[in-house]
């Protein structure tokens, strides 16, 4: 069971704030942003293609630092963080849920210690007819994440099913319309902006799918269900961190740091620019639960229609051994759909 040392300041932690590095990952984020559908207006197929890569490296970090305004790490008030948070939401596609149910369903996630699930994905696809099922996987295995715009899709159709959602209605009608609007103007002004701009976004659910994947082995439950008590041990011994590389750390934070996991887990009010320097003091950097790069993307290639009907599968055996051949990932990106 991984406690925090005595000689850890946890204070030091959860307080320690960088504005400057703040304000740099927010700024770089609306600037890629903006300037990413920029490169893609322009007639240059280079620029394009350079578009499509700073577009989707921002949509990545803008989904980063939407995680990290649900952990209050950004600002000490937790209003400017939901500002913020609900920005940084409308520029990833996840700003038909609510920035607070969002976060409230997130935070669960770290205390409950397990995964949420509103359906049972394999069992539903089971019963589909059997030539939209073999279309969702085909597209799977071509690395089209159709299951996550599904996903994403079904909870927003669901606002206006659900009797308990009634009063977001309004609101989830007035994004579509307001987001439909903008997008139906970027197809006028360039067809091929907007397919890159789709482009982009497929770059940003794949790469958030891939880290997202590998970084539990919990149990997933629907929600309101009863849930059994998981102890902190339970947690680290379920938990991964997906580096891009242990050796280089600056690489890390091209996702802002989401990869050590484990240490997040252990203290998840540690803000992002400070996750290297409590892992290195919580772990040695030998344990079972760092997953190398070579094995993310084995593991996502391999996997990536098996996960859908196997499960997460199993990360380590009963000794305590690495087993990557029974460790097929999780499905979805957790944090932005409701």
């Amino acid at each position: 069971m991984v406690t925090l040392p005595a000689t850890v300041n946890v204070n030091l932690y959860v307080h320690r704030q960088k504005p400057l590095w703040n304000a740099i990952a927010i700024l770089y984020s609306l600037l890629s942003y903006i300037g990413g559908i920029s490169l893609l207006l322009l007639p240059s197929g280079w620029t394009n293609a350079a578009g499509v890569v700073l577009l989707t490296h921002g949509l990545v970090f803008s989904a980063y630092l939407s995680h990290e305004f649900m952990h209050s790490t950004i600002f000490g008030n937790r209003r400017w963080n939901a500002i913020f948070g609900t920005l940084v939401l409308w520029i990833t596609g996840g700003c038909y849920g609510r920035f607070d149910k969002l976060a409230k369903r997130h935070i669960a996630h770290h205390i409950d210690r397990v995964d949420f699930s509103a359906f049972d994905l394999a069992e539903t696809l089971e019963q589909m007819p059997k030539l939209l099922r073999q279309t969702i996987l085909a597209l799977e295995w071509l690395y089209v994440p159709v299951i996550s715009f599904w996903l994403q899709w079904r909870s927003i159709f669901n606002t206006f099913q659900d009797p308990e959602r009634q009063d977001e209605r309004l609101r989830v009608a007035a994004l579509l319309l307001i987001r439909g609007s903008l997008f139906t103007l970027l197809a006028i002004v360039s067809p091929k902006a907007l397919l890159l701009y789709f482009l982009s976004y497929i770059g940003m659910i794949t790469v958030l799918r891939w880290m997202d994947a590998f970084q539990h082995t919990y149990e997933v439950f629907p929600p309101g269900t009863p849930l059994p008590e998981r102890d902190c041990a339970h947690e680290q011994a379920n938990t991964f961190s997906t580096l891009l590389s242990q050796r280089y750390p600056w690489l890390n934070l091209l996702l802002l740091n989401f990869g050590y996991h484990n240490a997040h887990h252990e203290l998840m009010k540690c803000p992002w620019h400070s996750l290297p320097e409590l892992d290195a003091e919580l772990f040695s950097g030998e344990e079972v639960h760092y997953v190398s790069l070579a094995q993310l993307l084995d593991n996502y290639h391999r996997f990536r229609v098996t996960r859908i009907f196997s499960g997460q599968g199993q990360a380590v055996d009963h000794q305590g051994s690495p087993t990557p051949d029974t460790f097929y990932g999780a499905v979805g990106v957790s944090f932005l759909v409701y």
